[in-house]
């Protein structure tokens, strides 16, 4: 499953949250070229967003989700929890390089596997509370960004006759971890739009599925996957709800 090391490109619906303020969402710059048949090209210039699923959820500085655990207060695993819980918690701005290690100089993009934060707001799929209530370090394993259009628009990618060009970096990559980059058929605006408790959007990396129908999504067309939620015996970050979210997916590398 390529996840953790992944860089998803979008060409393509699901997902739901309320847009946070406490932390400020700047994404990172990130500059593409597009080319003509004679090879002349032109500078493009875009930004990524880290996806939902590795950001802080909360609901005035509490936690909505901890480690691989939904509050049961704010999201119970009922059928009106699941509502409750996208209306209520909101996805929160994150700090890229402390919290990720996502970083962009340019065209290139790095991502780190595993990030010590000691400052930052949100970790990985454990998603922390404030910077100011912090008294541990935390560990972000992995995460999986997207390019953008616009500042709530994903890039949409039209290849019908066209070529699509990249360079990978291995060398720093160890044995047994994935590192992709691919399509999946998601909503330009992240759900926004379909979805009335989506108020988050794009800007915030909502709306991810692929061909494998991921259960650990913790939202879905504009609901919290809470119901039958199992927390994972191995991640603590991570855990299944009982709804997956299927979609067309093409494996670039």
């Amino acid at each position: 499953m390529k996840i953790l090391a992944a860089f998803a490109l979008i060409f393509g619906s699901v997902k739901a949250q309320q847009a946070g303020t406490t932390v400020t969402e700047t994404h990172p710059p990130l500059t593409v070229q597009s080319c003509t048949a004679s090879k002349t090209c032109s500078s493009m210039s875009k930004s990524i967003t880290v996806d939902a699923n590795w950001r802080w959820l909360e609901k005035g500085g509490v936690n909505c989700f901890t480690g691989n655990l939904w509050d049961q207060t704010n999201c119970p695993s009922t059928v009106t929890g699941t509502t409750n819980c996208a209306q209520v918690c909101s996805l929160e701005g994150a700090t890229y390089k402390d919290s990720y290690g996502i970083a962009t100089t340019g065209s290139a993009l790095k991502l780190d596997f595993v990030t010590v934060n000691t400052i930052g707001a949100e970790t990985g799929g454990m998603l922390k509370a404030p910077e100011a209530e912090l008294a541990q370090t935390l560990t972000n394993v992995g995460s999986r960004v997207y390019l953008m259009d616009t500042t709530d628009k994903y890039m949409m990618f039209k290849l019908k006759n066209r070529e699509f060009s990249f360079t990978a970096d291995m060398s720093a990559l160890p044995c047994g971890l994935n590192g992709a980059l691919y399509f999946v058929e998601m909503a330009a605006d992240g759900g926004l739009s379909a979805f009335p408790n989506d108020k988050a959007g794009a800007k915030f990396g909502t709306g991810y599925c692929d061909a494998q129908c991921p259960h650990d999504l913790k939202f879905i067309n504009g609901e919290a996957n809470t119901l039958d939620w199992v927390p994972s015996d191995t991640d603590a970050n991570s855990g299944t709800g009982f709804y997956g979210t299927c979609c067309m997916e093409l494996d670039i590398w």
